[in-house]
């Protein structure tokens, strides 16, 4: 890959906001970091690292459990590229272990390929029937040794998996933590104590907060008063105005958990679309609402850009504390925050440049321009 410089007005590098720089790139690497001085072509604009999201089902108009291919990731990349995802998880929600297998294959030969493609995430089939959602409740089952050995594949990149703690204990739990399986909990109508043991066993972090999971009252904390006390762990949030109250995310990010901007985006995602199919049942779209036929949330139409520009103003922050939300803590969380979400040296070049407006003018992952 050649070397080459961009010279910017403004740069977020993950700490600060600084004033025209120059950024050396090298091999998809950031080399160097310098005062722009007189360089003849400073582009006006702010340039950040590239979004990460761990939730993303589908887009384009292809959805991940329908079609877990090479080709599906590949068109679900390029329609989230678009809105400055430079990273994330092709997600699995419950399924057979067939498909399971399929989908990890496909994962496999795309991380050779597709710079964007940082492992994979399983959102079941361990969960809680009574809070399964839109899930398949026949493929909903108990977690075997089998599914263990199958998601400990060492080919898979960062592998995450969402589980209720009411049905994976915490001794299984120590065991997938062992195997360098990430733990989110999510689905579930697990107790404040049941989750503690969860999360003292090695579970890290909770999946679309506050949806689908048992809630915080006076006498029972549930799984979102533990996820709301409790340091060192990570929350993701649907940020589209349908999924949560402004309110809720207000709390949350004022709690002791790290939250972290997620789509949970299905196949309209970069298209026009207004209805798909998922396990049979007609999924239709009502402006940027996705909804079954019991009316039920059905994943989101939700782009990373317009969640960070959704958090800026619902939690009254600015701008670049948006963009962590999107970048440093889903980094964090994945354990990849000493080589990625941070526009300095020896970081790896995942970049977006915007104008004024926040308009994604141009970006580039692993140093490869993507939009321009």
């Amino acid at each position: 890959m050649n070397s080459f410089k961009i010279a910017v007005s403004h740069l977020y590098d993950g700490t600060a906001i600084l004033a025209d720089k120059v950024l050396t790139i090298d091999n998809g690497v950031i080399m160097k970091v310098d005062d722009a001085g007189s360089h003849e072509n400073i582009k006006q604009g702010l340039l950040i690292p590239g979004f990460i999201d761990i939730q993303v089902n589908g887009g384009g108009g292809y959805l991940f459990n329908q079609q877990p291919s090479v080709d599906s990731i590949k068109k679900i990349a390029d329609a989230h590229a678009q809105f400055g995802t430079t990273g994330w998880l092709p997600t699995l929600v419950t399924d057979s272990f067939e498909r399971m297998q399929a989908a990890a294959d496909a994962v496999a030969q795309s991380i050779v390929i597709e710079p964007s493609v940082l492992g994979i995430h399983f959102e079941g089939p361990f969960l809680s029937v009574n809070k399964k959602g839109v899930h398949s409740e026949q493929h909903i089952r108990e977690l075997s040794d089998k599914d263990i050995q199958l998601m400990s594949r060492q080919d898979l990149g960062k592998v995450l998996v969402t589980i209720a703690p009411e049905n994976v204990s915490p001794t299984q739990i120590s065991e997938l933590v062992s195997e360098g399986i990430i733990v989110s909990i999510g689905h579930s109508a697990a107790t404040y104590s049941q989750t503690l043991d969860a999360l003292q066993a090695g579970a890290t972090g909770f999946t679309h907060l506050y949806n689908a999971m048992s809630g915080l009252s006076s006498r029972e904390p549930g799984v979102v008063g533990a996820a709301l006390t409790t340091k060192n762990t990570y929350s993701g949030i649907i940020l589209d105005g349908i999924h949560l109250h402004p309110a809720a995310a207000k709390v949350a990010f004022g709690s002791e958990t790290e939250l972290m901007l997620v789509t949970d985006a299905m196949p309209p995602v970069g298209t026009t679309d207004t209805d798909f199919e998922f396990f049979g049942q007609a999924i239709k779209r009502q402006g940027n609402q996705l909804t079954d036929s019991n009316g039920r949330l059905a994943g989101s139409t939700l782009d990373m850009l317009n969640a960070v520009k959704n958090a800026e103003r619902m939690l009254a922050i600015d701008f670049h504390k948006a963009v962590d939300l999107a970048t440093i803590n889903p980094a964090k969380f994945l354990g990849l925050d000493q080589r990625m979400a941070k526009l300095a040296e020896g970081f790896e070049a995942d970049m977006l440049f915007l104008d004024e407006q926040q308009n994604i003018v141009a970006s580039w992952v692993k140093g490869k321009q993507i939009l321009d």
